[in-house]
């Protein structure tokens, strides 16, 4: 049977979701803790991959198991054993054939910028000291929409085939002392959004021009995009699917 599983997750003691070699990673301690509750190997697929330091207050997974599980008991005994950095929220019985990863048709990631020093702010938010121009910035965003390859804003390393994304929503709002950039699309590439967020800082900051900023997208040249923002101010924030894979399901939140 499969299963869709609703986490979040504090990514800043975590080498990222994968798992790999000599560093801690969510997904390890997920696979961990869901095999000893139900007492058989679980291997988890999640629907994306953050990098370390990334946060995610909305990732799916998907694991089989033999058994038929109970997803009140199953979110309640992972909240029991699981860190205190990471947190389940739903479990749902889905067809077998679905996937977390492929059947996502839009995912949404926020980033947040603080302009003001703010110690508990440190591991969640990008301190940036001078002020930046929000209104470029959200020129400049919105020039997103009209293009479809990324190469740019992609890193070299990886099993990428192609860099199109279909762009749906990229967009500042200013709350107080805090930037939260908004972006949504079908899919991400490596290290994309800290890439353009990176850039669309330089346009806050008059280093670039709302239409330097649009030549650097079209020249699909990954020597000038701008250095990628730090790590802790980039959110997985929502993740979408067919509302099929849930239908006549019951989902459980505690």
């Amino acid at each position: 049977m499969r299963y869709f599983l609703e986490i979040a997750y504090d990514g800043t003691r975590f080498h990222g979701w994968q798992i790999q070699p000599n560093a801690i990673s969510v997904q390890e301690i997920l696979d961990d803790s869901l095999s000893k509750i139900v007492r058989e190997t679980i291997h988890t697929t999640g629907s994306g991959r953050t990098d370390t330091g990334v946060h995610a207050s909305q990732q799916f997974v998907h694991f089989d198991s033999v058994q038929q599980l109970d997803p009140q008991h199953i979110v309640y005994r992972l909240n029991r054993i699981l860190p205190n950095d990471i947190s389940a929220y739903n479990l749902y019985l889905v067809p077998d054939e679905a996937h977390a990863r492929f059947d996502a048709f839009a995912r949404t990631y926020h980033y947040h910028i603080t302009l003001t020093k703010n110690p508990f702010k440190r591991y969640y938010a990008w301190y940036h000291s001078k002020p930046l121009d929000v209104e470029k910035m959200n020129q400049a965003a919105t020039l997103l929409l009209k293009y479809e390859d990324f190469t740019t804003f992609s890193k070299v390393k990886g099993d990428t085939k192609h860099y199109r994304c279909n762009m749906y929503e990229a967009y500042w709002q200013q709350q107080g002392d805090e930037l939260i950039f908004t972006i949504r699309a079908n899919r991400f590439l490596r290290g994309m959004v800290r890439l353009i967020v990176g850039a669309l800082a330089d346009v806050g900051r008059g280093k670039l021009m709302v239409a330097d900023f649009e030549n650097i997208i079209a020249s699909q040249d990954r020597n000038l995009a701008s250095g990628a923002a730090p790590s802790e101010g980039l959110y997985l924030a929502k993740v979408e699917y067919p509302e099929h894979l849930f239908q006549n399901i019951t989902q459980t939140k505690l």
